[in-house]
């Protein structure tokens, strides 16, 4: 979506561009400092790579809790609290702009006004 090479990304991150494709691929697991080297680079939170992750993903193992009631509470740290860092938020955006009539983008905008109003 940001049309950035992998060579682009490997080299704002200080690796080659062979190991970025076995992060694409899966072949390598990308370490907790890496993925947040690559989130700088993107500019974009490093939440965003989770927020797909459903029981599916994590072969339906159970999240451990805090030890002895210490850390964040269910309600804080709601990840989900800005759209603009969900990622179909800029698809719907670059798909609205990529609409070359002034009308049809006013039409689409009144549309999706309209129907979020009868939720």
């Amino acid at each position: 979506m940001l049309r950035i090479s992998q060579e682009q990304l490997a080299g704002d991150v200080g690796v080659t561009f062979q190991q970025v494709q076995k992060y694409e691929s899966g072949h390598n697991r990308v370490s907790a400092s890496r993925l947040y080297d690559i989130s700088l680079v993107l500019n974009c939170p490093i939440a965003y790579f989770f927020e797909d992750i459903n029981s599916a993903t994590t072969g339906g193992r159970e999240m451990p809790g805090p030890r002895d009631g210490e850390g964040m509470r269910e309600d804080e740290g709601d990840y989900e609290a800005d759209p603009m860092d969900r990622t179909e938020s800029l698809e719907l955006v670059r798909a609205y702009w990529k609409l070359h009539s002034a009308d049809l983008r006013k039409n689409v905008l009144d549309l999706l006004n309209n129907m979020s109003r009868r939720e």
